[in-house]
C-alpha cells in the first residue's frame, strides 16, 4: 500500500508514519543525495565550490538562508530549487488552510476535525510543488498580507469576538506552514512590515492585532537581496539581519566558458531557429565578453551590476536578425554574422544601469561602444595584435595588403540586411583579408571563414588601422585618415549622406 492510499488518520498512525520539521526534512534529503552523489541543484552554473557548498552547509546547519547579490545571480532559481529537497508528498489534514499534520494539528479547524472524528479524521496528501510559496517584496505589502487580520464578516457571521482565532484570515506566511517562503528583494519590504517578521523567525508564532494567537509554525525561510538596496531604496533592519542565520554572497560567472553554459541553457532559440541560423563559438564568445567590457566601463554604475540577462537578450537578439535576414531574402540557412551581433544593441540598452557619464554619450552608443571593445578584444584570440606589428619593422605587416587598398579611396559596405551573395561579394572585394584568415586559420570550413573575415574588418577597426562607420543599413569601413576628414563615429550620426550634399555649417 502506498503511503498516499492513506486517507484516515487511524491508517497513517498504522503506517508508522512520524512527523518531521521541514527544516529536518530538508536536512535528510540533502544528505541522502550527497550521499548518493546526486547534483543538488542541477542547471546552476559557475557555483559548484562557492554558493551551492555555503548553501548545503545553511540546509545541514537547519538554517534561514539570505542570499545576498547583484541583479541576474540565479538567486531565486536557487530557492526554487529547493522545493526537490522536500518529500514528495506529505500527509495534511483534509481541508485545514494551514497544511496542518494529522499528527500535530495546529489550526482550531484541525484539532476540532480530528476530536469529533478521531482516527475516522480524513487525510489528503501535498505535493512537494504545492509547499512553495514566494513573495515579491514591495512597498505596498502589508501585515495582513504576510501575516492576517481578523476578519468582521466572520466575526458577525459566526457572532465570534476578535479574539478568537476562527475569525482570523490567516495570510501568506502562515498557509505556507510546513513548506518553503522566499521573500525576494527584502529591503524593499517596510521597516514596520520586517519587524513583523521577528516573531515568526525566532519564536515560530504569530501575533495579530494584539490578540494572543500562539501558532508555532514551521517554515524555511529564504530571502533574497540586492546589496544596492542596502542604499537605494530600503535596507534590512538590523534585528531582522540578527535572525537570518545564514547570509550566503552570490557572485557573476568567473570565467567565459561558464557565462556560456549559462546564457545557452537560458536563451529561448525557437526549433526553426536553430534549423535556419547556424552559430559558433566566437559569436558566444562575443556575446559573454559584452557583458564582462559592462562590468568593467566607466560608464555603468558597477554598483548596481550587469546581470546574465543582458547575454541571454542579446544572443536571442542576434540569433533572430540571422533570421530575419534569412526571411526577407529568401534563405532556408543561413551562418550568424558580426552584423548580427551589432544589432543586439536593443537588447543591452535596457540592461545596464548608467552613470552620470553613460546617460551623457547616451544608452544607444555606450552599447556600440561595449560591443567594440569586445570584439577588441576577442580580435587578438585569433589574429596578431596589430599594436605590435607596428613596432616589429623586420616582419612583414599581414595587415599591409588590407590597409593599402583602404588607402587608395576604397571603400566596403557590409549591409546587416545583405543576401549570403552581396556579402561574400563585399568581402571578397577587399584584396588580402581572404589571405590573412586562410593563412592563420587554415581548417575553417567555408561559412567560418566569411565570418572571420568580418570579424578581420571590425577587429582592425578597433585598432585604428582602419576607420568604420555607421550607414543606415549597416556598416562602412573605409581609410582612416579619408574618415578624420569627414569626423566618421560609429554609433553616431549615419554617415550615408553624400558629402557635397551635407549642409555646410556656419562659423
Amino acid at each position: 500500500m502506498k503511503s498516499t492510499d492513506i486517507r484516515t488518520l487511524g491508517d497513517l498512525k498504522k503506517s508508522g508514519y512520524q512527523p518531521r520539521s521541514v527544516k529536518q526534512e530538508l536536512r535528510d534529503n540533502l544528505i541522502a543525495k550527497l550521499q548518493a552523489k546526486e547534483e543538488v541543484f542541477p542547471g546552476i552554473y559557475g557555483y559548484e565550490e562557492t554558493v551551492i557548498p555555503d548553501l548545503q552547509r545553511a540546509i545541514l546547519s537547519m538554517h534561514h538562508i539570505n542570499l545576498l547579490g547583484l541583479r541576474g545571480q540565479a538567486k531565486t532559481r536557487i530557492a526554487r530549487l529547493m522545493v526537490d529537497l522536500l518529500d514528495e508528498y506529505i500527509p495534511v489534514v483534509e481541508g485545514s488552510e494551514l497544511n496542518d499534520d494529522p499528527l500535530e494539528p495546529l489550526s482550531i479547524y484541525a484539532k476540532n476535525l480530528i476530536a469529533e472524528k478521531g482516527d475516522a479524521t480524513p487525510v489528503s496528501w501535498l505535493h512537494r510543488s504545492d509547499r512553495y510559496t514566494e513573495k515579491l517584496a514591495t512597498p505596498d505589502v502589508s501585515v495582513a498580507d504576510l501575516i492576517g487580520d481578523a476578519d468582521p464578516i466572520k466575526a458577525a457571521t459566526l457572532k465570534l469576538p476578535y479574539s478568537d482565532e476562527r475569525v482570523i484570515h490567516f495570510g501568506l506566511i502562515p498557509r505556507s506552514h510546513r513548506g518553503i517562503f522566499v521573500i525576494n528583494e527584502l529591503p524593499d519590504l517596510q521597516a514596520r512590515i520586517q519587524v513583523s517578521l521577528f516573531n515568526i523567525l525566532q519564536e515560530g508564532d504569530i501575533q495579530i492585532r494584539g490578540f494572543k494567537v500562539r501558532l508555532p509554525l514551521d517554515i524555511q525561510f529564504v530571502f533574497t537581496a540586492n546589496p544596492e538596496d542596502y542604499t537605494n531604496r530600503g535596507s534590512i533592519v538590523t534585528p531582522l539581519k540578527d535572525r537570518i542565520d545564514s547570509q550566503i554572497i552570490t557572485h557573476y560567472p568567473k570565467s567565459i566558458e561558464v557565462g556560456k553554459r549559462i546564457t545557452k541553457q537560458e536563451a529561448r532559440i525557437k526549433e526553426e531557429q536553430k534549423g535556419m541560423v547556424t552559430s559558433n563559438e566566437i559569436i558566444h564568445d562575443l556575446v559573454e565578453q559584452v557583458a564582462v567590457e559592462a562590468r568593467a566601463s566607466e560608464f555603468v554604475d558597477a554598483k548596481s551590476g550587469v546581470s546574465a540577462r543582458l547575454t541571454i537578450a542579446a544572443y536571442e537578439s542576434l540569433v533572430s536578425a540571422a533570421e530575419r535576414r534569412a526571411l526577407i531574402n529568401g534563405e532556408k540557412k543561413t551562418y550568424v554574422r558580426i552584423a548580427d551581433f551589432l544589432a543586439a544593441v536593443p537588447a543591452l540598452t535596457g540592461k545596464v544601469e548608467l552613470v552620470y557619464e553613460g546617460e551623457q554619450e547616451g544608452a544607444g552608443i555606450v552599447a556600440e561602444k561595449l560591443m567594440g571593445k569586445a570584439i577588441r578584444t576577442l580580435f587578438l584570440n585569433y589574429f596578431p595584435d596589430p599594436d605590435k606589428q607596428k613596432k616589429v619593422k623586420s616582419r612583414p605587416n599581414p595587415y599591409k595588403e588590407v590597409q593599402d587598398w583602404f588607402g587608395a579611396g576604397n571603400t566596403v559596405d557590409v549591409l546587416s540586411d545583405a543576401s549570403d551573395e552581396d556579402y561574400h561579394a563585399a568581402l571578397e572585394q577587399v584584396p588580402g583579408l581572404r589571405g590573412i584568415v586562410t593563412f592563420l586559420h587554415p581548417n575553417e570550413d567555408a561559412e567560418t571563414t566569411w565570418f572571420l573575415m568580418e570579424f578581420c574588418l571590425h577587429g582592425l577597426a578597433e585598432h585604428s588601422l582602419i576607420s568604420r562607420n555607421r550607414v543606415t543599413r549597416g556598416t562602412q569601413f573605409k581609410d582612416l585618415l579619408s574618415s578624420m576628414f569627414t569626423m566618421p563615429s560609429f554609433g553616431g550620426e549615419d554617415d550615408d549622406e553624400d558629402e557635397d550634399e551635407k549642409p555646410r555649417r556656419r562659423r
